[in-house]
């Protein structure tokens, strides 16, 4: 069941929000997340904590300046998501304009694995001659890896923002916001925001040495498009930090001083750069680059992102538009099967779900674990069999349950059973051999009973409550758009009492509404729902714009109806 609550929020707090000259709607859904100072919605570069508060950042930039300097040859070791894929891009743009020897080789998921493994130092070594493995938003649980790049005479770096396991990689160096005694305040930088992190300590540490001043320094804020996109893509915390990472990068998007890569993907997916938002980079670019990490290979996307040439970047661009199509197909027979093996299945006698499809695709198991996830409103892992003849879990969870410290539980729990696993709070992923599957189902199950309260499998339309009247105009709207909404800041929902005037379908599957509130009537769509509302019904909405025939108006998109 779902239902529609109102968020709190400290009313002073918000008044002192008011006072200093923020909109008063604005000032109470600001309070409502959390902020308690005007400050902390800044959004220019000089709102971002100083580099010098990481961990490991100066000793990385130190070490990577004396590389540089004495050419020694940097391999950069990526993730295969949207995340890992900027991140090495920008990685590769920020070292070469810095003046190092720079490559880089992605895993390959089915035949690699996550992460610094074995298999990918070897491979590294014996393909690319390096002298040192970079990697980016990895390498923190890749112990083996780099024991096996030790011993293959190699130095590692490791960049990362994932939850460190019990005992560290023997890394030269390690930056990770995460990592234990780390200070830095921000906790939810993504692996590209490590990584831009640790770009801005290799600058100022060739300054100081000499190779260039202030004025003669490579532009790094010009790689910022790439840190807002993987940022969004990997639904981290929106906190002050990120947000303001993302708004510059978006400020720059909307500008057109971008990687000709980012616009080709917004030219492929149909959105206009000089209107981005979050949402384009979220749900139009970064399941686009995701596609090729997910069924091919991501050197696909880098190779977009790293091309300065703008015919090159757009004919990849539609490559991988290509291959995201083949993704949705592939999710759309993969959800359709879950269902029908989970038709009998009665959420009201479990608080998880654990499924395994032998004819499953590793790369697509994530998506169709958040889609049950969303459905059924339990924490939910999904297997395939990879081609080493593991089973390979992807995880997605509900507010209040942290996955990655579930399974750690599970693996202290029942040693053995787990072959290896990693991630965070909402999403994380896992191997175990095929006969363990029917003890992780069951374990797991124990595990989602203890922590989760009956209430909390409850799932919540969280608004922030009515709006005035005089706020669905088509200027307020774009006050909001100008806003940094995502991940742990949510975009604004409001509830109000409508009269229903009119419904119909449109393609068979989202309600076209024609609200009405004290005399003023709205479009409203509800999308994927087919059910009629009464004549009378409690709307969860959020305002878009809808531009017809050069007309621009103020249209509902509707969440909840009750």
């Amino acid at each position: 069941m779902k239902r529609i609550v109102t968020r709190n929020y400290p009313h002073r707090i918000a008044a002192m929000l008011e006072q200093s000259g923020i909109n008063p709607v604005l000032a109470r859904l600001f309070a409502a997340r959390g902020l308690t100072d005007a400050r902390e919605i800044h959004q220019e570069l000089q709102a971002l904590h100083p580099p010098s508060g990481l961990r490991g950042n100066a000793q990385a930039a130190s070490y990577l300046a004396d590389a540089i300097g004495a050419g020694k040859k940097i391999l950069v070791v990526a993730d295969y998501d949207c995340d890992g894929a900027t991140a090495c891009a920008l990685a590769l743009r920020g070292l070469r304009a810095l003046g190092a020897k720079a490559d880089y080789m992605v895993p390959n998921r089915a035949t690699d694995g996550y992460g610094l493994s074995p298999q990918i130092v070897r491979r590294a070594a014996a393909e690319k001659s390096p002298d040192i493995l970079l990697t980016v938003d990895n390498g923190i649980a890749s112990v083996d890896g780099v024991d096996e790049a030790r011993a293959l005479g190699l130095e590692v770096v490791i960049t990362d923002h994932h939850l460190p396991g019990a005992a560290l990689p023997s890394a030269a160096v390690i930056v990770n916001p995460n990592q234990p005694e780390c200070r830095f305040p921000s906790k939810h930088l993504a692996g590209v925001g490590v990584m831009f992190y640790v770009l801005l300590a290799l600058r100022a540490e060739m300054r100081q040495r000499g190779h260039f001043d202030g004025a003669s320094q490579p532009r790094l804020d010009n790689l910022l498009d790439l840190v807002a996109l993987g940022t969004v893509a990997d639904v981290v915390k929106l906190d002050a930090n990120n947000r303001v990472l993302v708004a510059q990068g978006l400020q720059r998007i909307r500008a057109g001083r971008m990687q000709p890569g980012v616009s080709a993907l917004f030219q492929a997916a149909g959105r206009e750069a000089r209107n981005a938002t979050p949402f384009d980079l979220g749900f139009a670019l970064g399941p686009r680059l995701n596609a090729a990490g997910r069924l091919q290979d991501m050197a696909l996307g880098i190779e977009c992102l790293l091309t300065d040439d703008p015919g090159h970047a757009l004919q990849i661009a539609h490559q991988l538009n290509e291959i995201n199509l083949q993704r949705r197909e592939i999710e759309t027979d993969m959800q359709a099967g879950a269902l029908a093996a989970l038709q009998d299945y009665d959420p009201r006698g479990s608080a998880s779900i654990s499924l395994f499809d032998p004819s499953w695709h590793q790369g697509v198991i994530g998506i169709v674990a958040a889609r049950l996830k969303e459905k059924f409103y339990r924490p939910t892992f999904t297997f395939a069999q990879a081609d080493d003849g593991l089973l390979r879990g992807s995880g997605r969870s509900i507010a209040g349950f942290h996955l990655r410290d579930a399974l750690d539980l599970l693996a202290k729990r029942q040693p053995g059973m787990i072959d290896k696993f990693g991630g965070h709070a909402m999403a994380a992923g896992l191997s175990l051999q095929p006969a363990a599957l029917e003890d992780f189902r069951t374990g797991f199950e124990r595990i989602a009973r203890e922590l989760i309260a009956p209430a909390d499998l409850e799932q919540i339309v969280e608004t922030d409550g009515a709006l005035e009247d005089q706020y669905f105009t088509t200027q307020f709207v774009q006050l909001l758009n100008g806003q940094i909404w995502g991940q742990g800041f949510p975009a604004p929902i409001f509830r109000d009492d409508f009269q229903v005037r009119s419904q119909r379908l449109l393609k068979d599957k989202h309600l076209k509404l024609v609200l009405e509130k004290n005399g003023q009537r709205y479009d409203a769509i509800w999308f994927n729902s087919t059910k009629d509302l009464p004549q009378h019904a409690e709307v969860a909405y959020r305002l878009d714009l809808n531009t017809y025939n050069g007309v621009t108006r103020t249209q509902l998109l509707v969440e909840y109806a009750q």
